[in-house]
């Protein structure tokens, strides 16, 4: 038996599992037709193959004793162990990296019983993970350095070397490999760490996100005070919903802000280009996005985010989980605010008059449920009623009475009316299903 166990790339605990009795062949990659699919950009649509060397339809229970034989079809690469491999020969144990950055498998090859496999395999004692080598660079011999030729002209890193095949800039020991965005407040880039330790915070060789403070903007106080807010708040948190903070430095009179590397979209860019999704999706990822509002309303210094809404909730492409970006406008509870932060149509009145409180934040679930459901902007449909200015669902099937009843309670005026919690909200959610 041979148990494929996709990890969590931080912390390397598992995510999912995927077991083959007796396949003598494992195809893995993005396109549905694979045996093992990753929904990832950094995966091809057929990125490598498994085969079993020497073990026939006859003889599959004898696969514990047997060779597993790798063929890399993608020009993003694989890596085993840490080293790239375009074929050969894998262990027991092997780690498989798809791509650098991209998605790791842990292989594991069992004695076949006879019994079929289980639906769900143990994963709580998993073999440790082998060593990884400290340095790339230990692949490739310093004195005949790789001309990375025969790479595609879109790969980041070399299929021979393993190493950027092209190196923008170097931002202390950050090399910029391209731009990622750039807007008002600064210019985000692809970096990769090359000194990173496999046992440290930053698993070796790690891509991350770094963010440039513009020049025009250090200028303004306001500004720089909302970029360094960013930081100082991610460096105390600790939450998988919470992209992880890894560095801040100034260099050359700029600010730089170092995060994780998420694969993902934002709710919304993926409903704008993908269309609506059905009320069970939307209300599973509200409900993952009030357990990380619960984590920050009773952090050690309770935090409210004061901007919720889809383009600063992103889902990941691996686990179909909820990130929540965008730290800069956060403020502690209890601390008088004159600012007044939000987006049109999903900031709660009392925050709209800088007097933000915690059901705040949960005030804004309901909006980013009617965008995710319906696809429409929430503020065409904040209307005058009876009732004072409310969303108004009428003509909206898709959402059913009970979620309305919940999107009512969860957006009243006075903050008092709605649930207190986040807690509250998502068990509230959970009716709904």
């Amino acid at each position: 038996m041979v148990i494929l166990t996709l990890l969590h790339p931080q912390h390397r605990t598992p995510l999912k599992q995927w077991c083959f009795q007796r396949e003598p062949l494992i195809r893995i990659g993005r396109a549905p037709d694979n045996h093992v699919i990753l929904d990832d950009l950094l995966v091809s649509r057929h990125h490598l193959d498994l085969r079993a060397v020497d073990v026939s339809a006859a003889n599959a229970s004898s696969a514990r004793n047997a060779s597993w034989h790798l063929v890399n079809h993608s020009a993003n690469g694989t890596y085993v162990n840490g080293a790239v491999m375009s074929q050969g020969l894998i262990s027991e144990n092997a780690l498989l990296q798809l791509a650098q950055g991209g998605p790791l498998l842990k292989l594991q090859i069992l004695a076949a019983t006879g019994l079929a496999a289980p639906e769900q395999p143990p994963i709580a004692k998993t073999p440790q993970l082998p060593t990884l080598p400290k340095a790339p660079s230990s692949r490739q011999p310093q004195s005949q350095p790789c001309a990375h030729n025969g790479n595609p002209p879109a790969n980041l890193f070399c299929i021979h070397c393993g190493l950027p095949v092209k190196v923008e800039k170097t931002i202390r020991q950050y090399q910029v490999l391209r731009v990622l965005g750039k807007g008002g407040m600064g210019t985000t880039y692809l970096v990769w760490h090359p000194t990173a330790s496999p046992f440290s915070e930053q698993p070796q060789n790690a891509l991350r996100v770094l963010k440039e403070m513009n020049a025009d903007m250090a200028k303004i106080p306001k500004a720089q005070e909302l970029f360094e807010r960013e930081a100082s708040t991610l460096k105390t948190l600790d939450h998988p919903g919470i992209p992880k903070f890894y560095d801040f430095f100034v260099e050359a009179g700029k600010k730089y802000l170092v995060m994780a590397l998420l694969h993902g979209q934002d709710l919304e860019k993926r409903i704008r280009q993908h269309g609506t999704v059905p009320a069970q999706q939307a209300i599973a990822w509200m409900m993952q996005t009030c357990d990380i509002l619960d984590y920050l309303h009773n952090h050690r210094t309770p935090i409210i985010h004061r901007d919720i809404k889809p383009g600063n909730l992103l889902v990941q492409a691996v686990s179909n989980h909820i990130t929540v970006l965008d730290f800069g406008a956060v403020k502690a509870v209890g601390i008088l605010s004159g600012t007044r932060i939000g987006a049109e149509g999903y900031a709660a009145p009392e925050q709209a008059q800088g007097r933000p409180v915690t059901q705040s934040d949960l005030y804004a679930i309901g909006p980013s449920l009617i965008f995710i459901i319906t696809g429409e902007n929430p503020s065409r449909l904040y209307k005058k009623s009876s009732r004072g200015y409310r969303f108004m669902l009428d003509g909206y099937p898709e959402i059913a009475p009970p979620l309305r009843q919940v999107i009512d309670r969860v957006t009243e005026p006075r903050a008092s009316d709605r649930y207190q919690t986040a807690k509250e909200l998502s068990q509230a959610l959970s009716n709904c299903l």
